[in-house]
């Protein structure tokens, strides 16, 4: 195995593990920040745009007119800011105090943080796979491409692999699941 081979594969384990662990901390930081603020959880769907929002908004009680334009900044949508603000000020949600604000401020600030080097490594496989495996890119696309180099071991032995080898890799799963029952 080359070292091209090896950063595309260590790429792709990375963004695999990444996108799980990003599911899981955008839950945990919904769950925990909609103790104050429940009904974003409904008005925002997008794990990204609501760590954002939650570094942005902080207390909701602190959430003026005056912040609309920074929240449709984050949410790309006037009206959708001004339901936020509305829901904002109707909210049912608890106070909270200084100590667990800042714990879910800095959580969230973490998960942005996680979300924008999940974005920056998408970027950095996509050209390795566009400068490595140029024809595997555009027919398959660059993630499901790297996958398949991950689990042959390189470029050069899933090329080494007749068309039936190949087929059986991505139902490999499946395959052994059928097989145990």
């Amino acid at each position: 195995m080359n070292r091209v081979d090896n950063m595309i594969i260590q790429a792709i384990a990375l963004l695999d593990q990444m996108d799980k662990d990003l599911n899981t901390f955008s839950m945990r930081v919904r769950e925990w920040y909609s103790w104050h603020f429940p009904e974003l959880v409904k008005l925002v769907t997008d794990h990204h745009q609501y760590a954002r929002l939650i570094v942005l908004i902080q207390n909701k009680t602190d959430l003026t007119a005056e912040d609309v334009p920074a929240i449709e900044e984050v949410v790309g949508d006037e009206t959708k800011a001004k339901q936020i603000l509305d829901a904002a000020r109707s909210s049912m949600g608890t106070d909270i105090s200084e100590i667990d604000l800042a714990n879910i401020t800095l959580f969230a600030e973490r998960v942005v943080a996680l979300s924008e080097y999940r974005k920056n490594l998408f970027s950095y496989l996509s050209s390795k796979m566009h400068s490595v495996a140029p024809n595997l890119s555009a027919l398959i696309g660059e993630v499901v491409g790297a996958r398949l180099i991950a689990h042959a071991g390189s470029l050069t032995n899933l090329s080494k692999y007749p068309a039936s080898t190949v087929q059986i890799l991505g139902a490999e799963k499946a395959l052994f699941r059928c097989v145990a029952r």
